[in-house]
């Protein structure tokens, strides 16, 4: 694993349970993956290689917009080791869990 990438979609849209409706059809495509995966409260991290994450970053944003999204913003933070590992979820995360 020489990447991990975390995303947040926000769909513009009035009505919050199609915004929801809309997040969720992303969601649903990330496990469709069968990448690693955490949904968090503001945003999901993934972790994989480098261009199986491009590609899933890039699909994110259509099937927000094809879910009923008329416009999509998505914030994107990319952490890429090209030699070795890069840090995972639950190293990072697993100590602060209750």
């Amino acid at each position: 694993m020489n990447t991990s990438v975390a995303i947040q979609v926000l769909p513009i849209m009035e009505d919050e349970k199609k915004l929801v409706a809309a997040v969720d059809q992303a969601i649903k495509y990330i496990k469709s993956t069968g990448v690693n995966y955490q949904v968090g409260a503001f945003e999901t991290t993934l972790e994989g290689d480098y261009d199986q994450l491009m590609e899933i970053v890039k699909n994110i944003t259509k099937i927000t917009a094809d879910a009923g999204a008329p416009q999509v913003m998505s914030y994107v933070k990319i952490n890429y080791k090209p030699e070795g590992q890069v840090l995972g979820i639950h190293e990072k995360t697993d100590k602060y869990q209750h």
